[in-house]
């Protein structure tokens, strides 16, 4: 029953036989930008890996630790002071295990199993992208864009009442942490924040202009779907997002080969803090590890190195909002077998414990934890649960053999802008965080001194309470698919529930 999913972003795509046409298309009298070329594929020394190397906070590497990296063979990328993280490249195979035995190197392990050029992504994530004649034909409600319609997730969470009453703030920013975004898209443009972007992939924020725009792997348009879905601007094209009238950044950490490793996701977090970004959105799990085990060195310190980022974000201001996954686990079961990890290199089943092995950044503390729902407004078949672990739930598509919509929209996933000035549908967790990003951004609209533990009470105490669906027979096979645990305002599906977006701009 569980649909096939990405490497890295929380994105589901419908069964071969159920994909459709992929043509692009645009709106007529607009100009959008050219395609960027395809990335050429990085070239690095066959022997060469990017490590993280965590010492106090507060504080850069002291003398001896600099010398430690030197004489181990590493070379220092970067390091961040603030959260004591410092990236470090090294062709040395026993570099992780020399550094720490080091006197203030507190963890340390590999971002990655095997170099930057690996082996093309598979891309099992194609949109569905509108044809002229879906653009020319969407009646437009008066007051509504023209392919507003078609959104049925935004009645979904009382969006489309909330912008009665506010789009949403200019003085908030929702960062995209993701494959990059097309700032020049038509319904991104108006409210596109360019300072705020940045491209992160190597570790090192790279501010040269438009480096934060998707380039032409298969997964590219994933950043930009979701950029539309928080805040395409509603302004008589193309679609609305949830917030409107906030403004969005692209923060680039996907390289060419479409991983998005741990010193990306570090950098990510920490520009984010530092640019006064007011929430992020993070609809991916850090490569190449889909769940980081605590009892291993080095994936221990890719926890370490990513909670410090979330943490430091948090304290500087930022509502931090993340994807559940969509392999269907129950992330607070004893034990579910990983069959993906780590997908840089030979992946083999690993059983873990979710308690102990932690998908991140969405299992690390503050981080908001999104599930998907669909159309029915029940949780969607792929999406990952788990009591005590999802935070809230939001659209984010389904089959439309499980969950079709009503009239007038026409496809049970969720319509996002695309790069090249387009638009499509996507489902998965990677589009239900997103609405929620989007409603955090609403209520810090509303209440602009709220501190980042104010915005996620009010996200959760506003959220629309939604009991266990139970049964849970998605596919009507007569076999029970998933089993939900807790009550109605407190549950494994849903957690808290639904968000509402009109709630949060009226409270």
């Amino acid at each position: 029953m569980t649909p096939p999913r990405t490497r890295s972003r929380r994105l589901v795509a419908l069964p071969l036989g159920m994909v459709m046409a992929t043509a692009l298309t645009f709106l007529p009298n607009v100009t959008a930008s050219a395609a960027e070329p395809a990335p050429t594929a990085t070239t690095a020394d066959a022997t060469s890996l990017s490590y993280i190397v965590n010492v106090a906070t507060g504080q850069g590497p002291s003398t001896m630790v600099k010398k430690a990296i030197a004489d181990a063979g590493g070379t220092i990328v970067i390091a961040y002071g603030q959260i004591g993280v410092i990236v470090v490249h090294s062709s040395n195979p026993d570099f992780a295990r020399a550094i720490r035995k080091v006197p203030g190197v507190q963890s340390a392990g590999a971002t990655r199993t095997a170099p930057l050029a690996v082996q093309s992504a598979t891309d099992v994530g194609t949109p569905r992208v509108l044809s002229a004649e879906e653009v020319a034909s969407a009646q437009a409600a008066d007051g509504q864009d023209p392919l507003e319609s078609l959104q049925w997730d935004l009645p979904a969470i009382k969006a489309d009442k909330a912008h009665e009453k506010t789009l949403g703030s200019r003085d908030v920013t929702v960062a995209v942490i993701d494959t990059g975004v097309d700032d020049t898209h038509p319904d991104l443009a108006p409210n596109f924040n360019r300072d705020a972007s940045v491209n992160c992939v190597s570790g090192k924020p790279d501010t040269t202009d438009g480096a934060w725009r998707p380039g032409g792997s298969s997964q590219s348009a994933h950043g930009t779907h979701v950029a539309g879905e928080i805040a395409a601007a509603k302004n008589g094209i193309g679609m609305t997002g949830v917030a409107p009238g906030v403004q969005v950044a692209g923060i680039k950490v996907s390289n060419p080969e479409d991983y998005i490793y741990t010193e990306a996701v570090v950098c990510g977090f920490v520009w984010a803090a530092e640019h006064h970004v007011d929430v992020t959105n993070n609809s991916y799990y850090t490569d190449p590890w889909n769940f980081n085990c605590l009892d291993d060195a080095d994936q221990k310190a890719l926890v370490d190195a990513t909670t410090r980022a979330t943490q430091y974000a948090e304290h500087k201001g930022t509502i931090n909002v993340a994807a559940a996954g969509n392999e269907s686990h129950d992330l607070d079961a004893r034990s579910i077998t990983d069959p993906a990890s780590p997908n840089d290199g030979t992946p083999r089943d690993r059983v873990i414990d979710p308690h102990k092995c932690l998908d991140i950044p969405t299992q690390l503390p503050g981080v908001v934890t999104v599930s998907a729902t669909g159309a029915k407004g029940i949780k969607s078949s792929f999406s990952n649960y788990g009591l005590n672990v999802i935070d809230v739930a939001a659209p984010g598509g389904d089959s439309p053999l499980y969950q079709p919509p009503a009239a007038p929209a026409t496809d049970g996933r969720i319509l996002g802008t695309l790069p090249g000035g387009t638009w499509g549908f996507k489902m998965g967790t990677s589009m239900a965080s997103p609405h929620v990003a989007g409603v955090a951004a609403l209520i810090k609209s509303t209440h602009p001194h709220a501190t980042p533990g104010q915005v996620k009470a009010l996200l959760y105490s506003e959220a629309d309470a939604t009991p266990c669906t139970d049964p849970y027979d998605i596919n009507s096979d007569g076999k029970i698919d998933a089993v939900c645990k807790g009550s109605k305002n407190h549950n494994g599906f849903y957690g808290a529930g639904i968000v509402n977006a009109l709630k949060a701009v009226t409270k």
